[in-house]
């Protein structure tokens, strides 16, 4: 609870309030609901005993940099020789409006479609698209130059172009066999 005189929200209260965005952000850099859950907990068991510094600054930035950075270490680290296939759709997300199904079809391409994005990738579009970061907020949260952020966002982006199409104002994830069509 936010004591009298206190400004900043207790633990508590942020992780109430932000987790589940940040629960979302973790799922999608990881592209499994499981490990989502891992990283989110594990960065929450890093933020918890440094809250009242962190709470003075901007938390949910902090937290989201950590999200990431720790997402990172986990990439080098594991094994990456399985991806997994679940079709769960993303976490606090609705179906928007027009043709419902239309909308679950596109969320569930999108999301298969950038869990095949190489790891600098996946968190630009992830931070800049779902997440609406701009370029340098981006940077910032990468720890890179605003111009990685671009370059790896042109290349994000035509990945996705390749592997979905735009047929009669609907999407359509393309099939590919093997032999690159």
């Amino acid at each position: 609870m936010t004591t009298a005189g206190d400004e900043h929200p207790s633990f508590e209260e942020f992780v109430a309030a932000r987790g589940p965005r940040l629960l979302r952000v973790a799922w999608l850099l990881t592209g499994d609901a499981h490990l989502a859950e891992d990283l989110m907990q594990t960065v929450l068991a890093k933020v918890w005993p440094k809250w009242h510094r962190i709470a003075a600054e901007n938390p949910e930035a902090y937290v989201r940099k950590a999200l990431v950075n720790t997402h990172a270490s986990w990439w080098q680290r594991r094994w990456r020789g399985e991806i997994p296939h679940e079709h769960d759709r993303i976490p606090d997300r609705s179906a928007g409006i027009g043709d419902p199904f239309a909308a679950v079809d596109l969320e569930r391409s999108l999301s298969l479609v950038v869990r095949r994005l190489p790891p600098r990738q996946r968190t630009v579009v992830v931070l800049r698209y779902f997440e609406q970061l701009s370029v340098q907020e981006t940077a910032q949260v990468m720890g890179c130059r605003p111009g990685t952020v671009k370059s790896q966002a042109t290349k994000a982006l035509a990945a996705l172009r390749s592997e979905l199409a735009v047929e009669d104002g609907t999407w359509a994830r393309r099939v590919r066999h093997g032999h690159g069509g």
